[in-house]
C-alpha cells in the first residue's frame, strides 16, 4: 500500500453511539464515569487507548470538546506522534501550544492559513504542517505520511461523520471497538458513522462488510471486537 496501515479505535454504546448526547456538554469521557453498571469498567478503555500506534489521528473539534484550549498545566511529553486535522480551527493558540509540548511531533492538517500553528511552529520545531487549498483530501493525507514520513501504522479516532468519509473511500483497514454495556439512543446523537445516507439500491457498492478477528469479553460487560475491513 502507498499509505500506512490504519486502525479506527472507538468507544461505542451498544446501540453505535460515541457520545452521550447531541451538544458538546455531552461527552462519553466524562458522562461515563457517572453512569453506575458503565462507570467500574470505563478504565479498560483507556488502557487499550495506550497500547495504540505511536501516530494518533483525531480531529480538532475532538481536542476542542475535551477543554486542551483551557490548559493552564505543563503536559508530560509523550512518544506519542499527534495528527489533528482541523480546519475552522477548533485549536486555539493555547490549545495547538499545549498539544506540541505533549507531542513527539504534531502535526496539523488544515486548509485554514491562519491556523495558530503557523505562528506557533517558530517556537515548536515539532510542529509539522499539512496545508491543502481547499478541501482535505484523507487519501493524500495518508500517501504524504507513508512518503514524506515514512509512517507504517496510524490509529485514527475521529467523529462519526469523518469516520465515514475514511470508511467509505476505503482508507481503513481494521476497526478494533470497545463496546461499553450502555443503550444511548438519539437520532442527532453522533455514531460510529454518520454522514450522508445511501439513498439507492447504486450506492450499496459504499457498504463495507467485515471479518471478525476476535470478540473478548473484558470485565464489568464491555467487549473488546476486532474486525478486518474487506475493502
Amino acid at each position: 500500500m502507498n499509505r500506512p496501515y490504519t486502525t479506527l479505535f472507538l468507544l461505542i454504546s451498544v446501540d453505535g453511539k460515541i457520545s452521550t448526547g447531541d451538544t458538546d456538554i455531552m461527552d462519553t469521557d466524562t458522562d461515563y464515569k457517572k453512569i453506575d453498571g458503565v462507570k467500574e469498567g470505563n478504565k479498560q478503555y483507556y488502557d487499550l487507548e495506550q497500547q495504540t500506534d505511536l501516530h494518533s489521528l483525531n480531529s480538532g473539534r475532538v481536542f476542542e470538546k475535551i477543554g486542551i484550549n483551557e490548559k493552564t498545566d505543563e503536559p508530560t511529553k509523550t512518544p506519542v506522534n499527534f495528527i489533528i486535522i482541523d480546519s475552522k480551527p477548533h485549536l486555539n493558540k493555547n490549545g495547538t501550544a499545549y498539544m506540541a509540548k505533549k507531542s513527539k511531533t504534531l502535526y496539523i492538517i488544515t486548509t485554514n492559513s491562519e491556523h495558530p500553528a503557523f505562528e506557533l511552529k517558530k517556537e515548536f520545531p515539532n510542529i509539522e504542517i499539512l496545508k491543502y487549498d481547499d478541501k482535505i483530501d484523507l487519501a493524500d493525507v495518508l500517501r504524504r505520511f507513508k512518503e514524506d514520513y515514512g509512517v507504517d501504522r496510524i490509529t485514527i479516532q475521529t467523529g462519526g461523520t469523518m469516520n465515514a468519509s475514511w470508511v467509505r473511500e476505503g482508507l481503513i483497514d481494521r476497526l478494533l471497538l470497545v463496546v461499553a454495556p450502555a443503550m444511548v439512543g438519539g437520532k442527532d446523537t453522533a455514531s460510529l458513522m454518520d454522514g450522508e445516507s445511501l439513498h439507492s439500491p447504486e450506492d450499496l457498492f459504499k457498504v463495507k462488510a467485515l471479518e471478525l478477528v476476535q470478540a473478548k469479553p473484558l470485565e464489568n460487560s464491555y467487549l473488546l471486537l476486532e474486525y478486518k475491513v474487506l475493502n
